[in-house]
């Protein structure tokens, strides 16, 4: 995160909430699927620089998420 604009600091801050809820979820569950894209959703705010392209990561992430728990049943 190399510039501090408003978007990019409230987008990075909601998703790194979500990925903390998600991992909180996959601990407290013991969900592996959870609990590694709850990792990866808090950890990848660092690495993108434009709010969209955050969102769009944090989206196919917890799309990934959701079909392994509802479509794979792990």
């Amino acid at each position: 995160m190399n510039d501090l604009e408003p978007g990019m600091l409230i987008a990075s801050i909601m998703v790194s909430l979500i990925g903390f809820a998600c991992f909180s979820y996959g601990k407290k569950q013991k969900r592996p699927p959870a609990l590694v894209i709850g990792v990866v959703t808090m950890v990848v705010p660092y690495f993108l620089s434009t709010a969209t392209m955050l969102l769009l990561t944090c989206g196919a992430l917890l799309a990934a998420l959701w079909f392994s728990t509802r479509k794979l049943g792990l």
